[in-house]
């Protein structure tokens, strides 16, 4: 059945759309629903199948929240909801709970991880403690209870509104970054060098109006120390009380002020005594806040005095980083996450595979200084590397180039997998050499 597009509906008339396969599997099969599936959330709907599960997607359908046409062959019944609007979503999950019970619900993204919290305690589902999904959705909550716990963080202050600014700045000093409390992407967070760069910056944090997904910011922030050394993330899964740490991921960030993440390696290579303390503080951390199940993604920088947490996820990577762990482990956190939000048991559900390579990397491109991307050289050299397992692009001749203040900056992306990080750092010179826009 081809996918008809949806009119986005109001709460109490939310539309519902059935999508069958040709394989689906028979109603007493597990149903997962995933609330707005996007980036690394898109892959959550091909685990389920691959699980054999019935797949559910709520999304509002409409702006920034659309689901892309290649995703929608795998999903079974799609409902056009506002799923910014919590009492549309409760309504629609216990309707579709009544007719056929769901096993699971699952956010398909950074923004509904707490929507999805809700949701599932609402039906009586496993999922996040309540309380955990909303600290690891905003960053003072999370700071708060980690200070708390005696867990070593940034010094920071919360911003409320622009009288904050100057106290916020005598208690944590320049340099310093500010970010909103609970925003994604790096979008709007810079480093700041003095009072006046703080005060301009946020301006335009508080007054801008390019909102993701239509959750416009509040003026909540955090004034936090700048954090001095290289940044990595620690991804891993939570099962049966128990932390497992899969991957310690390496990031290459574009130039400050702000924090455009241009590519990532699995794996780090660090000394064992060093990657013995990141997978500690992690577990602490993770151990802390509550995580119940499924994977985590935690970004974290290595400071003079050991690892020290920039923001935990209860989800799973973006960035294709849950790729690249597959490629370089053989560990699938996409069907991690979705067998454990659905009463598997995750670690035989989906057993480990062989890795393809040593290392895994992946390279963002970028055109710094044009505005307008006419022209693309170069891909079809990249796509013909044994070494390249995927090349996508995001934008096309015509489209307009964002500034590069966060991830929007990107125009694409080459995955490739190689057999030491001296091979992996010349394949990514390679890639970036190759691909040319104009």
């Amino acid at each position: 059945m081809t996918f008809q597009q949806l009119v986005t509906v109001p709460r109490h008339e939310h539309k519902e759309t059935p999508m069958p396969h040709p394989n689906t599997p028979p109603a007493t099969r597990k149903r997962l629903l995933v609330i707005e599936p996007m980036s690394s959330g898109l892959t959550l709907l091909g685990a389920a199948r691959d699980l054999g599960l019935e797949t559910v997607v709520f999304s509002h359908d409409a702006a920034d929240r659309v689901v892309p046409e290649g995703a929608r062959g795998e999903i079974d019944l799609f409902v056009a909801v506002n799923t910014n609007d919590p009492a549309a979503l409760a309504e629609a999950a216990a309707e579709v709970h009544a007719r056929t019970p769901l096993s699971g619900v699952v956010s398909g993204s950074e923004f509904y991880v707490d929507a999805a919290a809700r949701l599932a305690h609402l039906l009586g589902l496993a999922g996040q403690p309540i309380e955990t999904a909303e600290a690891v959705r905003d960053k003072t909550l999370m700071r708060a209870m980690l200070a708390k716990a005696g867990i070593r963080i940034p010094r920071y202050a919360e911003v409320l509104t622009a009288a904050d600014l100057d106290d916020a700045a005598e208690t944590v000093g320049f340099p310093c970054v500010l970010k909103p409390a609970a925003g994604s992407g790096s979008i709007q967070v810079s480093r700041v060098e003095d009072s006046g760069q703080l005060k301009s910056a946020y301006r335009t944090l508080a007054d801008h109006a390019d909102f993701v997904f239509d959750q416009p910011e509040d003026g909540r922030a955090l004034v936090e120390q700048y954090l001095v050394g290289p940044e990595y993330s620690v991804e891993g899964y939570v099962h049966q009380g128990r932390v497992t740490i899969v991957s310690v991921t390496r990031k290459l960030l574009g130039a400050e002020p702000y924090f455009v993440e241009l590519g990532h390696v699995v794996r780090a290579d660090l000394a064992p005594d060093v990657r013995s303390a990141v997978e500690d503080y992690t577990s602490a951390v993770v151990t802390c806040l509550g995580i119940a199940l499924g994977p985590f993604h935690a970004e974290l920088r290595l400071t003079n005095e050991g690892p020290v947490l920039i923001e935990v996820g209860a989800r799973l990577a973006g960035d294709r980083i849950a790729e690249l762990i597959t490629l370089a482990t053989g560990v699938s956190l996409r069907h991690v996450m979705v067998a454990s939000h659905v009463g598997l048991d995750p670690e035989s559900a989906w057993p480990r595979a062989l890795p393809a390579a040593e290392y895994a990397g992946v390279h963002f491109f970028t055109a710094p200084g044009l505005t307008t991307l006419n022209r693309i050289e170069g891909l079809d050299a990249l796509e013909r590397h044994p070494s390249v397992a995927e090349v996508r692009m995001y934008l096309g001749p015509g489209d307009s180039i964002p500034a590069a203040r966060d991830l929007r900056c990107r125009l694409g992306h080459v995955i490739f997998t190689a057999d030491s990080a001296d091979q992996e750092a010349e394949l990514r010179a390679w890639a970036a050499a190759t691909a040319r826009f104009a």
